[in-house]
């Protein structure tokens, strides 16, 4: 196990063990070089000290490494060093599509299409390479975060497979075609049953064969029928279903021949998924259920148990084994005979295709030296004689010689399809005919101006002087935009180019309520006319843009309101109340709090400070008596302090005669105690002052 922190090649950072399989250990690394992330693959100890498996896995590993594409986890780099191996490549981050299915349990037939397409599209790229990736299942596909779909492990399995064999490292035998438990030879055509495999488990939500052992399973790859998909799903579409079935026909002649004619057919049923067009392969004889050896089972079980088997030359085929008639089966079945049904076939084909052609050989020798048979129209050197076709040389011997002589002269048609009118005139002309054109026709496969149609087919006999009725191409055809938007990226795509039109690699990304990766917008838009060719533009989904709340506290309302505008969020609740340290119209408090993580367009509410509450009191009437010495006052002047000596209310020149004098107030008091300050006025003029405190009630 590597540590964190350690280095691998000068470059790679270990960061942290994201994974581990049968025969490796993953890390996610930094290369330091190219400033990106990467994932190391590093071989275990039990593998790394043998060899020849070493060998040939760095080998497999690099020609795997010519693999680029989309729908590939491309490999990086194959190194070693202090007795580890290891391969480097691109780090996905995502989750495999076996834990998609165990989370979604079933997937919808679209998405299933969907993904299938994109795998199908990496094995294809691998396919034009001669690259067979041998243990294509759920484990080994990685769905990343952006709805991409990958495919890794190219070229590990091929060189786990040259050497021992052990159940862990080959993965699951619940993919494993019938010829891989058979160890026989593997082509493009394994890769296309794992695949259907995944696809049936994609909609079930299960494999199609499963047992207590390794074995069990992969004999029932070999001779039990699989149930439809359809029994688990009823409403699975036939296309699907069919495409499915024909994936995983026990014989690799009966599936699809490459991954280009599957990824034609699923694309089809993206777009039509109701329609039965898949087109299953009869089997030339009707196949018999057929018990597996004892020598055969023997074999399955070294291949899956980790018991080593003897290392064979590349592309041996399988031994043959002979079928038995029905009559024959008893005494065959204790001599322990296995039919392997593709030798069968082979066989049976060949025998057929032998016998044809000695009963030709045969035929034409006879023919040949009784006269019977002489090829071709005109003179022969010897006698110059006519001679007439194979076709008229059937004809009864007492009309023949009139039947030649009123017979027209026929020539064979050819054809004009995708010729400009001119050149197609001058071809037919030359040939002694006529061109007629009809007029114009919509077609998809040739240009405007080309010719479409014609109704006399290639190869057939035409009289000469006969016109032939064209029609030429008006280019392709309008049709309504689909509609795209509310599905996944990769399936709006993919539903796009089986329409024929392209998909704009500029893509635009914008945050919206719909999940990530979700299409939100689309131009041309659906129901719009276009043709074949067109350049559709999809605006994706980034999901809800998340932002930051800013502190608005100590700002004012002016202020929040702007830094709210600035992050794109929006003014929610808002209240007062008083505060004795917060200035008045300025923030108390907020929700959420700031530097919360909220979505876009969330609402924010805050507290508006009133300021300091002020306390407010009331006098309650307060009655003055005259001085004692007041034969010389004449009036009096009142005023009312509050404890701050600002004046609360006065009272002027209220005569003597008014004593005893009561004084009220309605003027709002903001101090607890005050003070009454009397100015007597004496008959003289002058004046003495008397002041008394007062205490105020609380309103």
């Amino acid at each position: 196990m590597l540590a964190e922190g350690k280095f691998v090649a000068d470059r790679y950072e270990i960061l942290a063990k994201v994974g581990a399989g049968g025969m490796s250990d993953v890390y996610k690394a930094k290369d330091h070089v190219l400033g990106r992330f990467v994932a190391i693959k590093v071989l275990k100890q039990e593998f790394a000290e043998d060899v020849n498996f070493v060998t040939k896995f760095r080998t497999e590993a690099q020609s795997a490494a010519g693999l680029e594409h989309p729908n590939i986890v491309n490999i990086y780099d194959v190194g070693s060093e202090e007795g580890f191996h290891y391969i480097v490549m691109e780090y996905v981050e995502g989750i495999t599509l076996k834990t998609y299915i165990e989370k979604k349990r079933q997937l919808s037939y679209k998405e299933t299409i969907s993904i299938a397409i994109q795998v199908g599209r990496g094995i294809e790229a691998a396919h034009n390479k001669n690259i067979v990736h041998r243990d294509i299942k759920p484990q080994n596909i990685m769905i990343s975060t952006e709805g991409k779909v990958k495919v890794t492990d190219f070229g590990i399995a091929r060189a786990a497979t040259s050497n021992t064999i052990h159940s862990d490292v080959m993965g699951s035998v619940h993919y494993s075609s019938p010829e891989q438990a058979r160890n026989g030879f593997v082509d493009g055509k394994s890769d296309i049953y794992s695949l259907g495999i995944v696809m049936y488990e994609m909609v079930t939500g299960h494999v199609p064969f499963d047992g207590d052992t390794t074995v069990a399973i992969a004999i029932q790859h070999l001779q039990e029928e699989m149930e439809s998909p359809r029994n688990f799903v009823p409403n699975l579409p036939v296309s699907l279903e069919k495409i499915i079935i024909k994936c995983t026909q026990k014989s690799a002649d009966r599936r699809y021949f490459t991954m280009s004619e599957l990824l034609e057919d699923l694309r089809h049923a993206l777009v039509n998924p109701d329609e039965d067009f898949v087109v299953l392969t009869p089997s030339f004889i009707q196949d018999k259920t057929r018990m597996i050896s004892a020598e055969e089972v023997n074999q399955i079980r070294e291949e899956t148990s980790g018991i080593p088997v003897v290392k064979r030359e590349l592309r041996q085929e399988p031994v043959q084994r002979y079928v038995q008639e029905e009559d024959e089966e008893d005494e065959e079945e204790d001599e322990g005979g296995f039919l392997n049904p593709k030798m069968e076939k082979a066989m049976t084909v060949m025998g057929i295709v032998a016998a044809v052609i000695i009963l030709l050989i045969v035929i034409y020798l006879v023919g040949s030296m009784l006269g019977s048979f002489k090829f071709g129209k005109g003179k022969t050197e010897k006698d110059d004689v006519d001679f007439p076709d194979i076709e008229t040389s059937v004809t009864d011997t007492d009309t023949e010689a009139d039947t030649e002589a009123d017979e027209e002269e026929l020539v064979e048609m050819i054809s004009v399809l995708g010729k400009e009118l001119d050149e197609a005139r001058r071809q037919l002309t030359d040939m002694g005919l006529e061109l007629r054109r009809l007029g114009a026709v919509a077609s998809d496969e040739y240009e405007e101006g080309q010719i479409a149609e014609q109704d006399i087919k290639e190869g057939e006999s035409v009289v000469k002087g006969t016109a032939i009725q064209v029609r030429v191409s008006s280019g392709p055809a309008d049709f309504e935009m689909i509609k795209v938007t509310g599905n996944p990226a990769a399936t709006a795509r993919d539903m796009i180019t089986a329409h024929g039109l392209e998909v704009n690699p500029e893509s635009k990304y914008e945050f919206n309520e719909l999940p990530e990766g979700t299409v939100i917008r689309q131009s041309p838009e659906a129901g719009a006319m276009v043709k074949k060719g067109d350049v559709v533009t999809l605006t994706i989904s980034k999901g809800i843009e998340q932002v930051q709340v800013p502190d608005l506290r100590k700002r004012t309302e002016s202020e929040a309101g702007q830094l709210l505008l600035d992050s794109n969020l929006l003014q929610g609740d808002k209240s007062s109340e008083y505060d004795d340290n917060i200035p008045e119209g300025c923030i108390i408090s907020q929700s959420p709090e700031a530097g919360a993580s909220v979505n876009a367009n969330s609402k924010v509410s805050y507290v508006v400070s009133l300021g300091k509450k002020e306390i407010v009191y009331r006098m309650k009437d307060q009655k003055i008596e005259e001085p004692e010495n007041s034969e010389f006052v004449i009036s009096a002047n009142i005023v009312l302090l509050d404890a701050n000596g600002v004046e609360i209310d006065r009272w002027d020149g209220i005569p003597i005669s008014s004593f005893p004098y009561v004084i009220s107030t309605r003027e709002t008091i903001t101090t607890s105690t005050g003070t009454i300050s009397i100015e007597w006025v004496l008959d003289d003029g002058e004046t003495h002052t008397q002041q008394t405190s007062v205490n105020f009630e609380q309103r």
